[in-house]
């Protein structure tokens, strides 16, 4: 059994307090003799991985040489561009615009070739190879984010997808009032890249680390109606598990409105996210 079919199949939740699926238990019963070989070792590596998710792994997958030149280039130039467009719009910025904004302005200067073809070869890296087991909703390296299609939240510097995520936001706002606030809402492909990047660039080019924290460009959800919730003056503890401890995450749990996108114990390769609200499926 390799790795990528191992970790679609087995559940290492029951050993995390969570029941095991039911083929996970059939899986168990039919190949005992795997628990103390390779299917151990799967089991352990994949926890400790994820208990340890912003820790580099002996088998991650890092970038050397011209790659790990290309990624801090393209980092800075995207950083560039949403110091030129504002935080704001930057959210919904498409590789062509932001390719664009590269030779219209001086301050963030054009794209090169080379940094164009990092790009798209990061866009359509199988992020399985990265321990990265999420589906990916957008599939076009050029896709564009239509901006009658959202609105913008007042004082969050985030946009929503109207219809379902707007309503459901609407619902969430209603309910708690000023103690909730959108921390973050539809995120172009641009966006995505930029979060990925930064992340991979801060651990000396590890991609399998960032993936841990951060879905790869085209594999968010952000990008087709997912949104992040936090607790008021709370700062960047709402993007760690001490959300958690907060009146926001208890009453939108007794509501039944954080149905997660990557709860504790999945088998995504992803860390716990008790702030992502999954809307939709």
């Amino acid at each position: 059994m390799n790795r990528r079919s191992f970790l679609q199949q087995i559940c290492i939740a029951s050993m995390m307090a969570i029941p095991c699926n039911t083929l996970a238990a059939e899986l168990i019963e039919k190949k005992p003799q795997e628990q103390h070989g390779q299917f151990d070792v799967h089991v352990k590596d994949y926890i400790s991985k994820m208990s340890h998710f912003d820790s580099a792994h002996p088998d991650d997958i890092v970038l050397k040489g011209e790659d790990l030149t290309l990624l801090k280039e393209c980092t800075a130039r995207l950083t560039r561009v949403m110091r030129t467009v504002g935080y704001g719009n930057f959210n919904l910025v498409s590789i062509d615009q932001a390719f664009t904004h590269g030779k219209r302005y001086s301050r963030i200067g054009a794209f090169t070739n080379q940094e164009k073809a990092f790009l798209e070869k990061i866009f359509y890296y199988d992020a399985h190879l990265l321990g990265f087991y999420g589906d990916k909703p957008i599939t076009v390296f050029t896709q564009t984010i239509n901006r009658s299609k959202v609105i913008k939240i007042r004082n969050s510097g985030h946009y929503l997808f109207k219809e379902h995520p707007y309503g459901v936001w609407k619902e969430i706002k209603s309910a708690l009032s000023s103690d909730v606030i959108l921390t973050s809402g539809v995120r172009g492909i641009v966006k995505q890249f930029h979060l990925f990047l930064m992340k991979a660039n801060s651990n000396g080019g590890n991609l399998s680390l960032a993936s841990r924290s951060l879905a790869p460009p085209g594999y968010s959800f952000h990008g087709i109606g997912d949104f992040d919730v936090g607790q008021r003056r709370y700062g960047k503890s709402n993007f760690t598990s001490r959300f958690t401890e907060t009146h926001v995450f208890s009453k939108l749990n007794e509501l039944g409105y954080l149905t997660l996108r990557y709860p504790r114990g999945n088998l995504l390769g992803v860390r716990y996210e008790p702030w992502h609200v999954k809307v939709n499926s």
